[in-house]
């Protein structure tokens, strides 16, 4: 048999109607993460937070948050000579990503500058730069909200606060002061507590020198473990109290911070959990013995804060990405972007991203405020960040599901990218107290704070009068508050979120986003699913605002 060399080394098939791949693109393209930045103080960082936005989108950092997963951290707890060293290898990627977001100011570094709107800008940037991978958000977020904690203890803060808000990366652990930048961790839960920190039982030991402790006892979920110094909960002879314990002692030993093992966890690959043992481990005393809980309650606030912007990144990430498919991809006879059902589940994703990005970005806003003395903001801040996480962490899950739907098949393969945001979605519900936590948390601001309820609706009377149906929610939300009901404390911090997300946009979004999130999430003309939304509903202005080019 004779072949026509035209079929020599041939295909089988040509690939067609597969879209190309995303990146190069803008990660800070979003109107609703740009009018926010301006909106709440920080316009002044816009062209920072666009350059941080190119960068997310380049397919060097995309590459950069896919190889850092895919090579997973690894424990060292010896050298080749039998020392103990608990030392965590990572892949360059991982190095690649931390340097970048310390540098961009995504650490510590707002505490250091006297701007109105810093804390704004590190957020919208956080945002942004979230599209690339989440594991490295941890050590980047404990850094930031270390420092508010340590200056509980001002000798401590004089000597760590500039290097906590240091834009230098430096990696490997050597004595803190020797090196240009740190980062911290923090070491708060154990095996038999879990959020429930009081009854945490490694016991602190004071020494013959004033604020210098040792603490023995086991730590159960410690993530990045190579961080510079850790702040820890321990049980003083006064009670609960927070310490500061550096990896590194100044003078140059090995503090003692036996890592058991890292966690084999179900996302947050990139990002190494462990359990670390302390046994004679030095550590210094942050604030007064017996105050280790209201010590680092500034602490969570931050941590609470990053887990809404993650979140909210996380969602407008996956949004992207289905956009992007349903442009370039056609299904009987038409693009998917242009088939009605479908514009209908991306027009209901981008609903729920802008909301999460403008209430992000409103908390941000109320953290720099509070910060600066503002009472009323720190009202606010008090309870909204509560009620924040508890609802924007529990959105994300179902939304990367539906996202990741949009590519279909495509879109459960690991090559897609999608299963790693989807692996990633529940953890930020989950740390830094999981929805129980948080809303009874919301619970205790309205029983011991009384204030942060009259925060809550001063702000939403800002949008009083212009949609009967958020007028509505309002009354109602006012209806469970009497009951203060523990096993209804869910549902009333569902109302809360809601109310407040419509109210933002009521304000701030244009009318066709409002109309539809208040005649949907209000209004109850809407199904239990993404996609559901009604037919009233301008879809097309929804797409054209969130997706430019589906409109």
């Amino acid at each position: 048999m004779v072949f026509s060399p035209a079929h020599e080394g041939s295909a089988t098939h040509d690939v067609t109607n597969q879209p190309p791949p995303l990146a190069p693109y803008d990660a800070s393209e979003d109107v609703a993460l740009l009018e926010g930045l301006r909106r709440e103080g920080a316009g002044w960082a816009e062209d920072d937070v666009r350059r941080i936005g190119r960068l997310a989108g380049s397919a060097e950092a995309q590459e950069w948050a896919e190889l850092a997963n895919r090579h997973e951290p690894e424990l060292r707890t010896h050298d080749r000579y039998g020392h103990r060293v608990d030392e965590v290898e990572f892949h360059p990627s991982w190095h690649h990503l931390m340097r970048a977001a310390v540098t961009e100011g995504l650490a510590g570094s707002p505490w250091a500058d006297d701007r109105s709107g810093a804390h704004v800008a590190r957020t919208a940037g956080g945002l942004a730069w979230g599209h690339t991978d989440a594991g490295h958000g941890c050590p980047t977020s404990m850094t930031y909200a270390a420092v508010p904690a340590l200056r509980q203890q001002p000798d401590l803060a004089k000597v760590y606060e500039p290097l906590l808000t240091s834009r230098e990366y430096e990696p490997g652990l050597r004595v803190p002061t020797d090196k240009r930048g740190l980062l911290a961790g923090m070491g708060m839960t154990e095996k038999q507590g879990g959020s429930d920190v009081r009854t945490n039982s490694t016991a602190a030991t004071p020494t013959s020198e004033p604020g210098v402790y040792t603490l023995r006892g086991h730590k159960w979920f410690t993530s990045a473990p190579m961080c510079d110094v850790f702040l820890v909960l321990a049980q003083a002879p006064e009670g609960l109290s927070c310490f500061l314990v550096p990896r590194v002692l100044p003078d140059g030993s090995r503090n003692t911070f036996r890592i058991q093992r890292l966690k084999d966890k179900l996302g947050n690959r990139s990002n190494a959990s462990s359990e670390p043992e302390f046994d004679g481990t030095l550590a210094w005393l942050v604030g007064p013995e017996g105050r280790g809980v209201k010590t680092i309650i500034e602490m969570v606030n931050c941590t609470r804060l990053d887990c809404v912007m993650m979140s909210a990144t996380l969602m407008r990430k996956t949004l992207v990405e289905a956009g992007h498919h349903a442009r370039h991809r056609s299904a009987f006879g038409a693009r998917l972007a242009d088939q009605p059902l479908m514009r209908n589940v991306l027009a209901d994703l981008a609903l729920e991203s802008e909301a999460a990005t403008t209430l992000t970005l409103r908390l941000a806003g109320a953290a720099d405020r509070a910060v600066r003395g503002d009472a009323g903001e720190q009202a606010f801040r008090r309870i909204a960040t509560a009620v924040g996480k508890y609802w924007v962490t529990k959105r994300g899950p179902a939304f990367t599901a539906e996202a990741l739907e949009c590519l279909g098949g495509n879109g459960y393969v690991e090559d897609s990218g999608m299963p790693r945001h989807y692996r990633e979605a529940p953890l930020l519900s989950i740390w830094e107290g999981s929805g129980n936590v948080n809303a009874l948390d919301v619970l205790r601001a309205l029983t011991r704070e009384p204030g942060t309820a009259q925060a809550l609706f001063d702000e939403l009377a800002l949008a009083r009068g212009a949609d009967h149906r958020l007028d509505a929610a309002v009354s109602r939300l006012k209806g469970l508050l009497s009951s203060g009901s523990e096993a209804g404390a869910r549902r009333l911090v569902e109302q809360m979120a809601l109310t407040l997300q419509a109210s933002l946009l009521i304000r701030h979004a244009p009318s066709a986003v409002a109309d539809a999130f208040c005649a949907t999430r209000l209004g109850g003309d809407w199904g239990y699913a993404f996609g559901t939304l009604p037919d009233s509903a301008d879809v097309g202005a929804i797409l054209g605002r969130a997706l430019p080019g589906s409109g």
